[in-house]
């Protein structure tokens, strides 16, 4: 025992000591890098699944967009078809305005049922398609072509619902891979006696499905409901062949079970080898939309966790160079990246997830400038520039009824509490104006539902305008903000009364006030981040700089809402100069450029509110009619049209039992004829009734709506106004047909 004492020197100790030391630290980086290799991996993991569903759920959506617009378009043109049975020869005119009026439909057929037009002979299918930019036509049923037989046309037929078709080339008739949406029309009776088609090419889903991935080397797979291959990075397996063919290489019998799964409309996620053994990921959906289709994601094992692999062998690699270091100073070190690590992926996240926030906030504004360029009278033009990544600051605008509504805010606050506000108050904007017109009833229910939901205090100061476009009347309600100014003869803040702000106060009845807005005149509006933008030495902007800046831009024919705005933006970054921008700053410009044309042509008629006199009413729009030189189907939709208004004034205008006058103008220029409806009656909005959902049942689809829905697709426009005791209702109808 002594001997084994005196050979345990100090220095021998202290070695030892030292080596278990280093032993010791590296068995534990080693158990450490094994642990969080594993959460790591399961972490990776997770994410991937993440994106794959997002992925999915991406892609999906773009599809269904596409798809309903396609299936809207047709459920909304089939009254038309209905309609005009018994003229077989407007059926292909429906056809061509379908496709004029949608980029996504490339064809469409009315395939009537064999010798249902006994003069038309057995087949009859007027069929329009698109070619190089061209629309064409020709007779779609022949004896190389017979539709009857075709899965677009017997599927729908026998079960007598609106069906997808599975891709097929059209060989015949469009010449191209397509999918056909059919919808069966039926004649009064109820009997279905033809198929109402859309045909959508194909060759957008693989610029879809291919445009991007989660991984360089991932890729996305779309089957129809059969399992062929409609979209895949393999152009020479795109609808040649199935999913089976392509698969029965495959020794992993999971591969035959996500097929089964895909095919039967199932959703999940496997693991599978393929032939050369690589491991992959696999996540799945059907497309859910009624088309029968599925995709799936496919993510490489070795791509995956290729990131991961290089960090552990790194890691590995510096735990050898680091054995000669103290046990304390590995842990220490390794605890210090650790700690970075997350700090940084948790600014990155942030980071992403504020970036994604202000997209989704840009996308909720107008964008498209000039929004309405069809039309002659009206100019708009806004912009926003926040001072963070997401702002407060908003403005929206769209036309209803021949009613420009209009609105600008500014939220209390910054950053993310802001922006959510301000979605809010945008989302309430579009879905409140949808049925009413008043801007201080609007501003009411708007601010009665922000305040019950407002417990953090936070308040809109707003602007709302309703501008009528044939009159140029003006009506508003200011909620505590910025007075608009008025550019035209001159330059003018806009007189605007004391409102407390939107969410503020529950209960507050706002005031509205009314001014006529002359043609060639500009409404600009603007956020207080204007005139509180500051210099370097804190020096406001001010209205003053601003007015004068308007000033300047006369005379009035020089101006454009576009040319304001960026005149203004470019005087205020000049004052600012290289100051930090302290607020959010947005501007809304709109120019009214309503002209006059000479009237060419007058007629007046005077009713009593009797419907007995409603054939009056035909003879005289049968007049008016020829003198302007519409042609007999015209002639019809605007009796249609006139004489439901009409009625829908004889019927609440006056109360039961009181008399009444009810005056009609028909006037004419060189572009469009102008009914005005003219009654003395009880207050009654026609334009305020909610339009009925035609793509409803007759049994589930509310009572009302269809006289108003009828108008709206009869006429190009419609308006309504209650001036001096009178509703007015006035009906525009282009003079060219096209």
């Amino acid at each position: 025992m002594k001997k084994i004492l005196k050979r345990l020197k100090p220095e021998s100790i202290r070695s030892k000591s030292g080596l278990a030391i280093i032993v010791t630290a590296a068995i534990l980086v080693e158990v450490t890098s094994a642990v969080q290799y594993l959460f790591a991996r399961q972490g990776i993991r997770q994410e991937v699944e993440h994106r794959a569903e997002s992925e999915l759920r991406a892609k999906r959506l773009e599809i269904r967009n596409v798809t309903n617009v396609v299936e809207v378009a047709v459920e909304n043109m089939a009254w038309a078809v209905q309609q005009r049975l018994q003229q077989p020869d407007s059926m292909l005119a429906i056809t061509r305005k379908l496709l004029s009026d949608n980029e996504y439909i490339v064809g469409s057929a009315v395939a009537f049922e064999p010798n249902y037009y006994k003069e038309k002979g057995r087949q009859f299918s007027p069929y329009s398609y698109k070619q190089n930019g061209n629309i064409l036509s020709k007779q779609l049923g022949t004896d190389s072509y017979d539709y009857h037989s075709m899965e677009w046309y017997t599927v729908p037929m026998k079960s007598g619902n609106a069906h997808w078709s599975d891709p097929y080339f059209d060989e015949g008739g469009g010449e191209m891979v397509m999918s056909t949406y059919s919808l069966p029309i039926r004649d009064p009776q109820g009997n279905i006696v033809a198929i109402f088609t859309a045909d959508v090419s194909l060759d957008w889903l693989s610029e879809l499905i291919n445009a991007r991935h989660i991984y360089p080397s991932s890729y996305n797979l779309l089957l129809s409901r059969t399992g062929q291959i409609m979209a895949c990075p393999v152009e020479s397996l795109v609808m040649r062949k199935n999913i089976e063919q392509v698969t029965a290489d495959i020794e992993d019998t999971t591969v035959d079970y996500i097929n089964r799964q895909m095919l039967s409309g199932g959703s999940g996620q496997a693991t599978i080898r393929d032939q050369k053994g690589e491991k992959n990921y696999v996540y799945y959906a059907p497309m859910g939309d009624g088309t029968g289709w599925s995709m799936a994601v496919i993510c490489s094992d070795y791509e995956v966790f290729y990131s991961l692999r290089q960090v552990g062998f790194n890691l590995f690699i510096l735990m050898l160079l680091g054995l000669g270091l103290l046990c304390f100073i590995i842990m220490r070190t390794a605890r210090n990246v650790r700690r970075l690590q997350a700090v940084n992926a948790e600014k990155e996240r942030m980071g992403n997830e504020l970036h994604i926030a202000s997209e989704i906030q840009k996308g909720m504004l107008p964008k498209t400038f000039p929004p309405y360029p069809e039309r002659d009278d009206v100019e708009i033009f806004g912009s926003l520039t926040p001072a963070k990544e997401v702002g407060g600051d908003l403005f929206d605008f769209f036309i209803r009824d021949e009613k420009l509504f209009f609105c600008i805010g500014d939220v209390s606050g910054k950053g993310v509490p802001a922006s959510l506000v301000m979605a809010v108050t945008r989302s309430l904007f579009r879905t409140v104006s949808a049925h009413e017109a008043s801007p201080e009833r609007l501003v009411t229910q708007m601010n009665d539902s922000m305040a019950q939901m407002n417990e953090t205090n936070m308040f809109v100061t707003l602007f709302l305008g309703v501008l009528d476009l044939p009159t140029g009347r003006l009506r508003y309600c200011n909620a505590g903000h910025c007075p608009p100014v008025l550019v035209g003869d001159g330059v003018g803040q806009i007189p605007v009364l004391s409102n407390v702000p939107v969410g503020l106060m529950a209960g507050w009845k706002y005031e509205g006030q009314e001014l006529l807005v002359r043609p060639q005149t500009t409404i600009f509006l603007y956020t207080d981040g204007l005139t509180e933008a500051e210099d370097y030495k804190h020096a406001q902007f001010g209205e003053g700089r601003m007015m004068k800046a308007l000033k300047e831009m006369t005379p009035t024919d020089s101006q454009t809402p576009q040319s304001i705005i960026e005149r203004i933006t470019d005087t205020v970054t000049d004052f600012v100069g290289d100051a930090e921008q302290s607020d959010d700053l947005t501007m809304l410009a709109i120019h009214y450029t309503k002209s006059q044309l000479d009237v060419k042509f007058t007629r007046n008629l005077v009713l009593q509110n009797d419907v007995q006199q409603v054939g009056r009413l035909n003879e005289w729009v049968d007049e008016v009619c020829e003198a302007v030189g519409f042609d007999a189907t015209t002639t019809m939709q605007m009796n249609l049209a006139l004489e439901e208004a009409v009625v829908n004034v004889m019927n609440y205008a006056y109360p039961h039992g009181i008399v009444g006058n009810i005056h009609i103008e028909a006037q004419a220029n060189d572009m469009r004829l102008k009914f005005t409806i003219v009654d003395s009656g009880s207050p009654f909005d026609p334009t305020a009734q909610e339009e009925a959902d035609t793509s409803l049942s007759v049994e589930d689809r509310p009572i009302g709506g269809l006289g108003i829905h009828l108008v709206r697709q009869l006429m190009d426009s419609i308006n309504y106004e209650r001036t001096e005791g009178k509703n007015i209702l006035t009906l525009r109808k282009k003079l060219t047909q096209k």
